[in-house]
């Protein structure tokens, strides 16, 4: 089933955005942002009458930054922090982060090629460059989260992160589902990771869509080979919707 199929007026189009709409890159702050993308953001808000989101990992300035001057709906540190289509920032309880922090620094200081990332909430050990310290980064952050009440590990790709236990992509994309303009519509949701995996569920779930791209097991009922897939998906459902010029 291809997205000129699935996605129609009455759906609610939620997606990821590393690795989804851009390619990975090795650095976060490395990733390029395809000129049309902008644009095809804002066409396919227009055709859901505003019902489509940004659920991501990173924080929502940072997702503003790469879209501008788009400012969408968006759920960032995967859910921790959400901004709803009125513009209103719901931000969840968090817990201290001082100790994972200390032992992911400590960690970084002895692998130049490991980048710790603090967000509001949140605290993400990068190993992208040094995946041979997937195991020790895991065990390091895991060991300093058990000592810190409230927080739970989430592990993507090349990445293992600090969250609060109560954040995820699954139960962001429901809290849209409540709200205008997203209510009421069939909800779609669009990703590439295990980070995503709830947001799947949660969709399906729902009686929506969800669709992983690249490869690896997934709950997600459809796939995408890549990020170019994905926009040759867009701009094809998009030229289906545009007025025929007789």
């Amino acid at each position: 089933m291809t997205l000129v199929e699935i996605l129609h007026p009455s759906c609610a189009l939620f997606l990821d955005f590393d690795g989804t709409m851009v390619d990975l890159a090795p650095q976060p702050h490395a990733v390029h942002v395809p000129d049309f993308l902008v644009g095809t953001l804002r066409e396919l808000q227009a055709m859901l009458g505003g019902a489509v989101a940004v659920i991501s990992g990173r924080p929502i300035d940072q997702l503003d930054a790469f879209l501008q001057p788009l400012r969408l709906p968006t759920a960032g540190v995967h859910g921790a922090e959400r901004r709803s289509a009125d513009g209103h920032l719901h931000l969840l309880h968090t817990h201290p982060l001082e100790h994972v922090e200390e032992a992911a620094r400590a960690l970084a200081a002895q692998h130049e090629a490991l980048l710790v990332e603090t967000k509001r909430g949140s605290v993400a050990l990068h190993y992208r460059l040094a995946p041979q310290l997937e195991e020790l980064c895991l065990r390091t952050m895991q060991d300093a989260i058990a000592e810190s009440p409230g927080i739970t590990l989430m592990r993507g790709k090349m990445v293992a992160e600090a969250k609060p236990g109560g954040a995820s992509k699954g139960r962001a994309i429901e809290d849209f589902l409540g709200e205008a303009p997203f209510a009421g519509r069939t909800p779609v949701f669009i990703g590439d990771d295990v980070t995503d995996e709830a947001g799947f569920i949660a969709v399906q779930r729902l009686g929506g869509i969800g669709i992983k791209v690249g490869p690896g097991a997934s709950a997600a009922q459809h796939r995408l080979a890549d990020p170019s897939a994905l926009h040759r998906e867009l701009a094809a459902a998009l030229a289906d919707r545009r007025p025929r010029v007789a």
